[in-house]
């Protein structure tokens, strides 16, 4: 189904990482994937990395969240975009904690009690091969995806796949060549996020991120998250850590990163609110004309 009128959206970005908020809670009907696609164009429509969908809640939840990417296919995890949408259910309720259920399941967040940045709780870390998941069985730890001078990745799922590539300088890297390439490389199931990881200490790295089904972004929370684990798994850092971003900073949390079960990562920052509006009808009836003569681009 698909939207045919006038759609109100509100702009927001964790460190960069940007984002459409749309509330579907009221049971209307929301933009398909080529109607979404059109709306993340940073030329012809708003412009984002993802469009977080608000949905109603279900017993034991504040809001169902419903996550895509830029070129409308589903997200498995948005950290920084679940935090913002967490300021917003918050404010909406005049509470400092609230239950958001993903696709990754359901996730807590709360405010910090000065009132500014948001955590969220991203739920356990994952390694096995099947659950990132890799299209064949496979070291994790040290996944070599043949990449020259790159090394081996390790690969984890926090609710999406990723690969961390540790690299001596994260700004040399060419994030465009090396992800557009490791994201579609066929060990993936289901494509990956990858980031490049330089370690500045035990507590602190430097980290660059290429998303599947975006490209470059300024963040990304899970992968944030992601890279702090590998890190953690490789021995090269603390389960808490400062990971620098091109947009910003964020705070990383692995607890009990040594539980079979994968523990909990938390990750912490702030979210800021940039716009709101309308999509006038006459968006989507000039985009359904397009496709209808196969002129969309």
């Amino acid at each position: 189904m698909s939207r045919m009128e006038d759609l109100p959206f509100l702009k927001m970005h964790g460190l960069g990482n940007d984002f459409i908020v749309l509330d579907g809670r009221d049971g209307s009907a929301l933009p398909d994937a080529a109607q979404m696609q059109a709306l993340a164009d940073r030329h012809k429509g708003i412009g984002c990395d993802q469009l977080m969908v608000l949905m109603p809640p279900r017993e034991g939840t504040d809001v169902v969240l419903d996550m895509y990417n830029a070129d409308g296919s589903i997200a498995g995890a948005c950290g920084n975009g679940t935090r913002c949408v967490a300021s917003l259910i918050m404010a909406e309720r005049a509470v400092n904690q609230v239950v958001i259920r993903t696709i990754a399941g359901d996730l807590l967040a709360w405010r910090d009690r000065d009132g500014g940045d948001i955590s969220v709780q991203m739920g356990p870390v994952h390694t096995g091969w099947q659950d990132i998941p890799l299209s064949r069985a496979a070291d994790t730890a040290s996944l070599d995806l043949g990449l020259s001078g790159l090394g081996s990745a390790t690969a984890v799922s926090v609710g999406n796949p990723h690969a961390v590539f540790f690299v001596e300088d994260a700004e040399a890297i060419d994030v465009k060549k090396w992800g557009a390439e490791a994201e579609t490389h066929p060990i993936f199931a289901d494509r990956a996020n990858i980031e490049f990881v330089q370690v500045l200490s035990r507590r602190e790295i430097r980290m660059r991120v290429w998303e599947r089904g975006v490209g470059i972004t300024m963040a990304c929370g899970s992968g944030a998250c992601a890279s702090v684990a590998a890190s953690v798994l490789r021995g090269l850092t603390e389960p808490q850590v400062t990971v620098h971003l091109d947009g910003g900073t964020l705070e990383i949390d692995w607890r009990d990163a040594d539980a079979p079960s994968g523990g909990q990562i938390v990750m912490t920052g702030p979210v800021f609110s940039v716009a709101s509006g309308i999509v006038p009808t006459g968006f989507f009836a000039s985009l359904s004309l397009k496709l209808e003569k196969g002129a969309l681009t």
